[in-house]
């Protein structure tokens, strides 16, 4: 599927701007951000319910936009369900292909395929309001699935359900992705839905597509100060770049060849400089963004050994530890009073609790490697 300069306005708001996207055959693909970032309007322009002001709308190479949404090939799963309250579970997953007119043989064959598909077979016979949520969900995703369409639209699907159900819901989804191989394209304000399941990414805000790629270039690779905010927990900082100096031995291994690497010291207010390793083109006295992940910063009751020239070290007391089993989130007061978000994974079973506690002196490090310039301004 490709989405070419898609752009939609509602009177002077602009919706949708010159959204352009390749989305493969077979792709699990979302479609991420916030409450009003334009997500659900280009889902819909997808789907034929809605009609973007320029642009076009391609699946397997034809041009969707000027058929209606019956004959787009791409079927779409509603946040609210939309199950026909008055009919059983087999009869909503058959509404469709008895409108088509299939024989009765073929119709059971097929619903019976479906229904066994998401694990509804024993429920065939009940009405929707004898369902629970996730089996409401299961229903429609049938329904969906049994027109055979080349792409399924996700809207929001799991955000009437509660936590736990929506992981194990979420899960059954990528089953049936699996199992099914069309191409999934998935809207979703939650980040952690985002990454556990799709193959690609793209992060939307105010209409615009801020990053295409992988869960993981997402989270360790940030385009902008925003998708480093969005995507899970980061320490975010403006800063003035120092001193830059070009590596003649890249420190990431991941460089490719023929690309360059530069050393950069950050002055951070309040706290100092910082180095980072970036392959951006920057200049001595740019304003740029700095970002660190929680989880990348060792924190220590013991100064670390600082051997390594990479290595970004300084001295803070805990301000607040926030104990979750699994793991301690601490905020760590450094420099002249900023707060350091710091994450320390619980590997191994303490007798003693907790080794670092309340207002403890501590160090935390990071290394160069493991921060990132996420924005020149």
């Amino acid at each position: 599927m490709v989405i070419e300069g898609v752009s939609k306005s509602f009177g002077d708001f602009t919706v949708l701007n010159d959204i352009n996207l390749a989305i493969r055959k077979g792709e699990f693909f979302s479609l991420l951000g916030p409450s009003g970032c334009g997500k659900t309007t280009l889902l819909r322009i997808i789907a034929g319910f809605e009609s973007p002001d320029i642009g076009a709308v391609t699946i397997d190479g034809t041009d969707v936009l000027p058929l209606p949404p019956n004959q787009r090939q791409a079927n779409t799963v509603f946040q609210n369900y939309a199950l026909f309250p008055h009919l059983t579970v087999f009869e909503n997953v058959a509404f469709s292909l008895r409108i088509k007119k299939l024989s009765k043989g073929d119709v059971n064959a097929k619903v019976l395929d479906y229904l066994k598909l998401v694990q509804l077979e024993a429920h065939a016979h009940k009405k929707p309001n004898q369902l629970s949520g996730g089996q409401k969900q299961r229903v429609a995703i049938a329904r969906a699935l049994i027109n055979e369409p080349r792409v399924l639209l996700l809207d929001e699907p799991l955000s009437a359900l509660d936590a736990k159900l929506r992981q194990h819901m979420l899960i059954e989804l990528d089953q049936i992705h699996d199992k099914i191989g069309i191409t999934f394209i998935y809207v979703t304000h939650d980040q952690q839905e985002a990454l556990s399941v799709s193959d690609r990414i793209a992060v939307m805000n105010l209409g615009n597509v801020l990053q295409v790629g992988t869960p993981h270039d997402i989270y360790e690779s940030p385009a902008t100060d925003f998708v480093a905010r969005f995507i899970g927990e980061t320490n975010l900082f403006d800063a003035t770049v120092a001193k830059v100096e070009k590596l003649d031995q890249p420190l990431l291994p991941s460089i490719a060849e023929g690309v360059t690497e530069y050393m950069a010291e950050l002055e951070i207010p309040s706290l100092g400089r910082i180095k980072v390793t970036t392959v951006d083109e920057i200049k001595q006295g740019q304003k740029v963004c700095f970002t660190i992940r929680p989880e990348k910063i060792v924190i220590s009751k013991d100064k670390p050994s600082t051997k390594r020239g990479d290595i970004n070290l300084f001295q803070g007391a805990v301000d607040e530890p926030i104990y979750s089993g699994f793991q301690t989130k601490f905020y760590v007061k450094v420099g002249d009073g900023l707060l350091i978000r710091v994450i320390k994974q619980h590997a191994n079973y303490s007798d003693e609790g907790p080794d670092i506690v309340w207002k403890d002196q501590v160090y935390i490090s990071w290394s160069a490697n493991d921060g990132y310039i996420v924005g020149v301004k």
